[in-house]
């Protein structure tokens, strides 16, 4: 992407503006497994600020700006539900648990079920026990 994508877009990476803040005034605390940068201010917001005396914390996406692709507790440590970064406060991962899969709606991987416009439009046919309104009955 070029200069001017950095920019004007947000929507494919971090913008100019973002990226200028987080090396100006942010304190990178760390990555995930899916290398997303996560920073929070190296000082406290002042009293008059959005949220007064809550420290702010952003996410710099390694690739397109997708909130899915933030894990679970990266996402609670965004929200301030925790001050320590992610790997301190975490259980031991259990047997059950599964891998990340990202977002696939709008994609070709998407799920369609049978009868889905995108898989022809067949369904099978109804089996009887639905009854069509009518007005007139």
């Amino acid at each position: 992407m070029g200069i001017l994508g950095k920019i004007f877009t947000w929507w494919d990476g971090a913008t100019i503006g973002t990226l200028l803040n987080s090396a100006r005034t942010g304190e990178k605390v760390g990555t995930d497994h899916h290398g997303n940068s996560y920073y929070r201010a190296a000082k406290r917001q002042s009293a008059d600020g959005p949220f007064p005396g809550r420290e702010r914390r952003w996410v710099i996406y390694n690739g397109a700006n997708d909130a899915s692709r933030v894990p679970p507790e990266w996402h609670g440590w965004l929200h301030g539900s925790f001050d320590g970064v992610p790997e301190s406060n975490l259980p031991p991962a259990r047997i059950w648990e599964v891998e990340y899969t990202p977002n696939a709606t709008g994609t070709g991987g998407a799920y369609r079920p049978q009868g889905a416009l995108e898989r022809g439009g067949h369904r099978a046919p109804a089996t009887g026990d639905y009854e069509a309104w009518s007005p007139d009955a």
